[in-house]
């Protein structure tokens, strides 16, 4: 029997690479002889440069840049080796994320993307001119203003001085001035890899969508936005680009935003990315089962997560797909039209959430093996396996 095993992280509790072994210990248990393949994946979130790094061998380039407060953070880019040169995945988080900010110091008006360029101008200076972009987990709300200065924009007030940092700074941008816009750029290849179709404005966009998370308070929201307006509305006279409705400028906090105004850019959606790097479909081929999951499956799963992506291409080889969740919420029904089978969550008693996060490892192995010996029995019955 041959499994491929294919889970996202469980956020604050386990790597994609740690469920993954949880995964095969519970196979295991039950099947010893099993082929097991371990294939993490992510979906465009955290943990996309670690499954590209994990799937391609390649490397991570450690580097000291800005965080999202202004403090020095160490992060790291992912370097993949490509038949066409080096291909650098920056994922935001590790630079401007809101896992680098205590909760009670999320702060969106002040949060900035300045390290997010400082990691992209550490890839440019070691050659990279090909870029994957994984923009999830973000603390910021900046509009992508941070990430730009970072990168040689200025960003002048009436005054003709640079602003600040945050969210808070942009409404005092009167003149975004290139002159000393890193040129590289333009010789650059960059690819979004997100799901979010969140525009930049408005009640579906990223203040009033994702503000809260990242510390928009009620009363916060409605100037951020005006804010966030006014830097949508100068960018459009800057360069003709109209970001305030357009799909996706929206994710991590408008950054996606910038680089489809400044950059050359192309978006597609984040788990077909790491699908097609990690190379799954040859394992696809000839295995029985495919196993997949992550912290939360609910309703909004089929919309490009990474259970979801999984199912899909598991279905063109007409493989079945069981996923696993520390969390199932509503109207999971509609996965089973896109090639999940079943869905189970690790809870097996009531407990506390910490308890849950604290013992993962376990409550993965332990409900994997229930699920094998479930699918193992089925399959004798009908005359699969001897």
């Amino acid at each position: 029997m041959k499994i491929v095993i294919a889970p996202d992280s469980f956020k604050g509790s386990l790597s994609a690479a740690a469920v993954a072994e949880a995964m095969e210990r519970g196979v295991k248990r039950c099947f010893p002889q099993a082929e097991t393949i371990k294939v993490p994946i992510a979906d465009g979130g955290e943990g996309t440069m670690d499954s590209l790094i994990m799937a391609t061998g390649g490397q991570a380039i450690k580097v000291q840049v800005t965080g999202p407060l202004g403090s020095i953070v160490d992060a790291a880019y992912g370097l993949l080796q490509s038949e066409s040169g080096h291909v650098a995945v920056i994922e935001m988080a590790q630079a401007s994320g809101i896992t680098l900010i205590a909760s009670n110091e999320r702060s969106p008006l002040t949060a900035t993307t300045y390290g997010t360029g400082e990691l992209i101008k550490r890839a440019l200076d070691d050659g990279c001119r090909s870029f994957i972009l994984a923009l999830g987990g973000s603390a910021t709300n900046d509009g992508g203003a941070g990430m730009l200065q970072a990168l040689g924009m200025h960003l002048l007030d009436e005054t003709g001085k640079e602003v600040g940092w945050g969210g808070g700074q942009l409404k005092h941008i009167q003149t975004i001035d290139d002159r000393d816009w890193d040129s590289r750029i333009a010789e650059s290849q960059f690819l979004i890899a997100s799901d979010v179709q969140s525009p930049l404005l408005g009640p579906e966009g990223a203040t009033f969508v994702y503000g809260p998370q990242k510390g928009v308070t009620p009363d916060m929201l409605e100037t951020l936005e005006k804010y966030m307006t006014a830097w949508a509305d100068l960018i459009e006279q800057t360069n003709g680009i109209k970001l305030h409705e357009l799909a996706g400028a929206g994710a991590a906090g408008g950054l996606c935003g910038a680089f489809l105004a400044f950059f050359p850019t192309t978006m597609r959606r984040g788990i077909d990315v790491v699908i097609e790097y990690t190379g799954i479909d040859e394992h696809l081929t000839d295995a029985d089962l495919v196993i997949t999951g992550e912290g939360q499956i609910d309703a909004q799963t089929v919309n490009g997560k990474t259970p979801m992506g999984v199912a899909q291409e598991a279905q063109k080889f007409n493989v079945p797909t069981i996923a696993l969740a520390g969390s199932v919420g509503e109207g999971i029904d509609k996965l089973y039209e896109h090639g999940i089978n079943a869905v189970f969550s690790i809870m097996n008693s009531p407990m506390s959430l910490q308890h849950a996060m604290d013992h993962a490892a376990e409550l993965i192995s332990s409900t994997t093996e229930q699920v094998m010996r479930t699918f193992y029995l089925q399959q004798r019955r009908k005359g699969g396996i001897s």
